[in-house]
């Protein structure tokens, strides 16, 4: 299960959120595996990766709902205060709804344009942004 605040209900539903970044001693998810976001239904994981606070971008913030990199770094230390300079931190891009991801897949393996979904955070019990 993911946890969302609920500020970031509609920007997942939009498709304005298709990230999530989380401070996490140690992996969690899993390209691939679909997740549940209380207020929202199921999300599919498209890509997890380490990364470094310092090493997140404009684009990152962009994905995660937010207008600027340094808006997404404030976020980011609101919820983890000290434990961002410490704790592994990852980048989580996901589709929403779940099944968007078999959708693009099937329209692309047809030859079609792939159907673009939106995303959402990520983690069991665990903060977001």
């Amino acid at each position: 299960m993911i946890l969302l605040k609920k500020k970031f209900l509609d920007l997942v539903r939009t498709g304005a959120k298709r990230q999530t970044v989380r401070v996490w001693p140690k992996r969690r998810l899993r390209a691939g595996q679909n997740e549940y976001i209380p207020g929202l239904g199921r999300i599919r994981i498209t890509a997890f990766e380490r990364v470094a606070p310092a090493d997140l971008t404009e684009e990152d913030a962009r994905l995660d709902g937010f207008a600027s990199r340094e808006a997404l770094l404030a976020e980011l230390r609101a919820l983890y205060g000290d434990r961002l300079d410490d704790v592994p931190c990852f980048r989580i891009r996901f589709t929403y709804p779940a099944d968007a991801a078999d959708s693009a897949d099937a329209d692309a393996a047809s030859g079609g344009a792939a159907v673009s979904g939106t995303g959402s955070p990520a983690g069991e019990g665990s903060r977001d942004a």
